[in-house]
């Protein structure tokens, strides 16, 4: 984290050199003061916590979105197998001030900012004098990551970071998001907000996520103490998976995903497509597609199949098609929204998400849903869609189509299933040497997997840092 000093709440530290004050002002702005309000619900008994603090803020230019993040100690309660932590509590997803200097005003019927703010819970050590700070640094990194891919973060979701989250040679390496427990939802002056908690995974619980579901995973981890307990206490020196620890969960996931598939509807990835119909022209074909600014419309439907599914996108699409009928009637042509149908399209992934093509194609495609791959590059979109899914543009006439950069591709079952024979080894990329192509030619598919730095050269920041 980028210039940052540790300091207590109304405490009277200093103004250091080239600083902005760390103490929180005598009449604190209506969203910081809401979430005050919420932790000293909970920690009554500690009215002056720590907190990290960016030495220069955001919105004076700064490198890190987060205004603070406090830290808490928390006894725990151990009849109830919850181990003693410390509770960590960002302050700046949300709209903390509700002037306009980081989000833009709201109301406060809808989101206050992104909506959420994060937390995370991690076992105390013996020979803890006070809260590590190298937490406080890691919601930093994952606030630096929603900030510039506009990306916000649900109870549910995972998030891949392929190394030890406290920097040291812990199994931990990823993370899963879901509800604190002790802190609710809130509605603000600036609207509400939830908080969402960070819990460390290993990669076979991540992939068990990924697979099955996130909040199935997290009901398994409750169940056992030395996970987390059902608070979700993060213990870095745990050195054994859920499964290690109990073998029968992994037939628990294996039954889930067998009869209710996978309720993962999408990744942010590093991918991007082509059209390569014959009548497509463009110049450096075998380049990565940079892609065309999109409208606003698009870009909103984009997130809302992501997010939401298909149907809210299809019921904005109607609306935008009203609005560009009116412009029409009033202003001429103005093109807010077509759809270019695709004779023949190429995709390309990096090796992360291209091992989750099987899952998409198993998990999602042959449950009669979809699955979208947003690019962590700006509003580029791959969704992968079902036969008789509702609001999708794709049909069995036209099985690709594009809407801007999002590109739709039909999958049926028979061509899901050739995919999953093809691409089944992708589900253990280390052992494929790239890049790797893999083409059907009879449906004019083609899908190629690139290295991580064919995709980083387009990419505003890198994640992790």
């Amino acid at each position: 984290m980028a210039g940052v000093f540790v300091s207590q709440v109304n405490s009277k530290t200093p103004r250091l050199p080239n600083s902005t004050n760390s103490m929180v002002p005598p009449n604190p702005p209506p969203g910081l003061s809401a979430i005050y309000q919420a932790c000293r619900q909970v920690y009554q008994d500690q009215q002056n916590p720590l907190q990290v603090t960016a030495v220069i803020k955001y919105w004076l230019g700064g490198p890190d979105p987060l205004d603070y993040v406090s830290m808490y100690y928390n006894k725990g309660d151990p009849d109830r197998n919850i181990p003693e932590h410390w509770h960590y509590i960002t302050f700046g997803f949300s709209d903390l001030h509700g002037d306009g200097r980081v989000h833009p005003t709201g109301n406060s019927s809808g989101p206050s900012g992104f909506g959420f703010e994060l937390t995370m819970r991690l076992k105390k050590e013996s020979t803890d004098t006070g809260p590590p700070t190298w937490p406080a640094e890691l919601l930093q990194a994952l606030a630096r990551y929603v900030f510039q891919s506009e990306n916000a973060l649900y109870s549910g979701d995972h998030v891949s970071w392929h190394a030890p989250l406290d920097n040291s040679d812990s199994r931990l390496q990823h993370m899963l998001m879901t509800d604190d427990p002790q802190l609710s939802m809130i509605n603000t002056p600036t609207g509400f907000i939830s908080f969402i908690q960070v819990v460390g995974v290993c990669s076979e619980e991540l992939k068990a996520a990924q697979q099955w579901n996130g909040p199935g995973v997290m009901e398994l981890f409750k169940s056992i103490p030395l996970a987390g307990g059902p608070w979700l206490v993060t213990d870095m020196r745990r050195g054994e998976t859920i499964f290690d620890l109990h073998p029968s969960l992994q037939d628990k996931v294996d039954e889930g995903i067998q009869f209710s598939g996978s309720n993962l509807s999408g990744v942010s990835a590093k991918c991007t497509w082509l059209d390569s119909s014959e009548s497509a022209i463009y110049a450096g074909n075998d380049d990565i597609h940079r892609p065309p600014v999109l409208s606003q419309e698009v870009s909103n439907q984009i997130k809302d199949a992501f997010l939401e599914g298909l149907v809210k996108a299809k019921t904005q699409r109607i609306a935008a098609s009203e609005l560009e009928r009116h412009q029409q009637d009033n202003e001429g042509s103005h093109d807010f929204i077509y759809t270019q149908n695709l004779e023949a399209v190429h995709l390309k992934f990096n090796p992360e998400a291209a091992s989750l093509l099987s899952l998409a194609c198993k998990g999602r495609i042959l449950h009669g849903r979809h699955f979208t791959f947003k690019s962590v590059n700006g509003d580029t979109a791959i969704t992968f869609v079902a036969t008789g899914v509702e609001g999708a543009f794709v049909n069995e006439r036209n099985p690709y189509a594009a809407r801007g950069s999002w590109l739709q591709v039909l999958i049926s079952e028979h061509l899901a299933r050739k995919l999953i024979h093809k691409l089944e080894e992708l589900s253990t990329i280390e052992s494929v040497q790239l890049p790797k192509e893999y083409k059907w030619l009879e449906e004019k598919l083609e899908i190629t997997v690139h290295p991580d730095a064919v995709f980083d050269a387009l990419l505003p920041m890198h994640f992790p840092p």
